[in-house]
């Protein structure tokens, strides 16, 4: 993992990007938070800071945990909040609060339908022979981020992070852990976009199953932080215990 960008001081909040992303990036709509009393830590994950082996989010979590410090709010989007689930179940007590923006916790809705046709689709694509490019197109329409909502400047940074993903660990390769939320000593916060009956489900399963406060942020698709003061508020609101 790269050397976290920070911005902002006071509480400290920790904020774990997804797939295909670097960390300042992703969450720049958040920045103004850090105008607030705020310190926000802006990690790129190890795939992503340089060339190597495939996102994982077992070795990731290991890494956000020992950015948590005394003690942070704990923020991860995808991909990210799997490697959030890890690093919140190997150091719950140092964590203050969990949002977990659509995470890609397949089995905790393994038997919905729209998952496990989601779930199909993606292992499919792995399979597939194409070009980076044509990957690119067909996962991000899968996630429910069209290709077409995307600038070409920036489908060709994302198309040289395609390799991250392929090589990753897949969320139905490894236990994320999940059974520790309902005894957190934390709250946690699911959120989602209500774009794609998969992602619902997943977060409406967190919500009924494992203690989650269920939170929806429309208008961004799968990128529910792009939204900007929306999503934004549901973070204010909680850091500032509300």
């Amino acid at each position: 993992m790269s050397t976290p960008t920070v911005w902002g001081e006071g509480d400290r909040a920790v904020l774990v990007h997804g797939s295909l992303a670097t960390g300042p990036e992703e969450w720049l709509a958040q920045r103004p938070l850090a105008d607030e009393g705020f310190e926000l830590v802006v990690p790129t994950r190890r795939a992503y800071a340089r060339p190597g082996p495939g996102e994982d989010f077992l070795s990731d979590g290991e890494d956000v945990a020992r950015l948590l410090g005394d003690g942070a709010h704990l923020v991860g989007h995808s991909y990210g909040g799997l490697v959030a689930l890890v690093a919140s179940h190997l150091r719950p007590a140092a964590v203050r609060s969990l949002v977990l923006a659509e995470p890609p916790l397949f089995a905790a809705a393994a038997d919905h339908p729209a998952v496990a046709a989601l779930v199909d689709s993606l292992r499919a694509l792995l399979r597939t022979d194409v070009d980076d490019r044509e990957f690119l197109g067909r996962f991000l329409a899968l996630v429910g981020t069209p290709e077409d909502d995307l600038p070409a400047e920036l489908l060709a940074r994302l198309e040289g992070m395609v390799p991250a993903l392929r090589r990753a660990r897949h969320p139905w390769q490894g236990e994320v852990p999940v059974a520790h939320l309902a005894g957190a000593p934390f709250p946690t916060v699911v959120v989602t976009g209500r774009h794609d009956e998969a992602f619902h489900a997943v977060c409406l399963a967190l919500a009924r199953d494992h203690g989650a406060r269920l939170r929806v942020v429309e208008g961004s698709g799968h990128e529910v932080q792009l939204a900007g003061e929306p999503f934004n508020a549901v973070l204010r609101d909680l850091w500032q215990g509300r």
